[in-house]
């Protein structure tokens, strides 16, 4: 009964607005003072799951990820976007999606992506006429692709959770993440196909030329995901070396290449990825103990004989479990969101069939798309201000994005394994 009063505190908590550390922190407090449990326990089996090394790849992510935002590393790859999209209609709106494709492989984060990239090529689309609510909504529905193109922090946590290897966690998102990439850029011209107030460029008469001088000036940020991946896929680098050495690259390449990083900007990017590592480690703990709460009341067994209750056909089974983890996303962000549902949802999936290494494609999709399904909707909410669009212009384009891109998306991804499996399987073997 208390577990289950628990659980709807958790729920009332995050639908009012509570922060994650603050609602499973209150809800651990409740559980400590009226269930009779032994907390002691339960808290040193946290302090003994953060303590590796492998956690550690969190925080160097986020501080590459900001130091990259404000050392404008992402303006070159919008530059060569504009340069190969900008003479279509809808063309500068499909920029942003490879854009946000880009640079998600850089920094990992669909809030860090967002920022970035909506906050450079907002000013763009406006001078463009391009409408406000339409463009500002695909800019939100591209930035989850920071969850699934690699390096992920949110897959990383999924490995940890999941006790599962990282790399082929990495790479079961590669493909979903195209493909999503792919239907978002093509509903996007769709939509945009008859706006004839939209303002084109034109194509250069030497364009290889421009496009090879762009490519040359954006090659020290496009060198940065190639020399991340290629040292964790070579085996030269582990996943937290790797993360360590983004950091190293990202500092010079801000500081004497594209100039966005001075000592004032350097000092506030350490100070505000301080902040956010802080919230991200807090938040990691409580959300970890408050799922060993729910693991040691047999939760997920109980969710498991519901579920089956209510049909053991595993496309039943499947499609209930995305919509938990969409409900998940809806409520959380990416990094709470993985954790609880590793620790829950991971062992009904691979019960009903899912190989762990899908699942992480499966999830990974599902909390992108739940980011940004209103009406919670947290990177919703973030892209309203990043792009300075009301909220009310957003949610019905942004709901076209959802229906037409990431639903088809997540079904792919959820009834061909293949997808998700292919490159885990051609590196590492079926």
């Amino acid at each position: 009964m208390v577990i289950l009063i628990a659980i709807i505190l958790i729920c009332v908590l995050l639908a009012i607005g509570v922060s994650v550390p603050l609602a499973f922190g209150g809800v651990l407090i409740l559980l400590a003072y009226t269930g009779g449990y032994d907390v002691s326990g339960f808290f040193a089996t946290g302090h003994w799951k953060m303590n590796s090394v492998i956690l550690l790849a969190i925080p160097l992510f986020i501080m590459a990820g900001d130091i990259m935002q404000r050392g404008k590393i992402a303006k070159p790859i919008v530059e060569i976007a504009e340069l190969m999209f900008g003479h279509l209609r809808g063309g500068l709106t499909a920029a942003s999606v490879v854009a946000s494709a880009m640079f998600g492989a850089i920094s990992g984060s669909g809030a860090a992506t967002l920022t970035c990239i909506g906050s450079i090529i907002m000013p763009h689309l406006r001078k463009a006429r391009y409408p406000a609510g339409i463009s500002g909504a695909l800019v939100i529905s591209a930035s989850p692709l920071g969850l699934l193109i690699p390096p992920s922090g949110a897959q990383l946590l999924y490995a940890w959770v999941g006790q599962l290897n990282v790399l082929e966690c990495f790479l079961a998102t590669v493909v979903p993440g195209l493909i999503l990439m792919t239907l978002l850029i093509i509903v996007n011209f769709v939509i945009l196909r008859k706006d004839t107030e939209i303002l084109v460029t034109e194509v250069p008469e030497r364009f290889f030329r421009a496009l090879a001088g762009k490519t040359a000036i954006a090659t020290p940020a496009i060198l940065m995901p190639l020399i991340i991946l290629g040292g964790i896929y070579g085996g030269i680098m582990t996943p937290t070396e790797a993360a360590g050495v983004a950091v190293i690259y990202a500092i010079p390449v801000g500081f004497f290449v594209y100039r966005g990083l001075t000592l004032k900007t350097f000092y506030e990017s350490m100070k505000h990825s301080a902040i956010t590592i802080g919230v991200v480690m807090v938040m990691i703990f409580t959300v970890l103990i408050a799922s060993r709460f729910l693991i040691f009341e047999d939760i997920p067994g109980l969710a498991e004989d519901l579920i089956y209750s209510i049909s053991d056909n595993p496309i039943m089974i499947f499609l209930m479990l995305n919509l938990v983890m969409l409900l998940i996303g809806m409520l959380m962000d990416d990094i709470s969101g993985i954790i609880l549902s590793a620790s829950l949802l991971l062992p009904i999936a691979v019960g009903a069939g899912m190989d762990p290494i899908h699942f992480a494609a499966v999830l990974g999709v599902n909390l992108g798309m739940g980011n940004i399904t209103p009406p919670t909707a947290p990177l919703l909410y973030l892209g309203s201000q990043v792009t300075d669009v009301p909220v009310r212009q957003l949610i019905w384009p942004t709901l076209i994005f959802i229906v037409f891109a990431w639903l088809p998306t997540l079904l792919i991804t959820t009834f061909i394994p293949g997808i998700a499996l292919w490159l885990p399987n051609m590196f590492f073997g079926s």
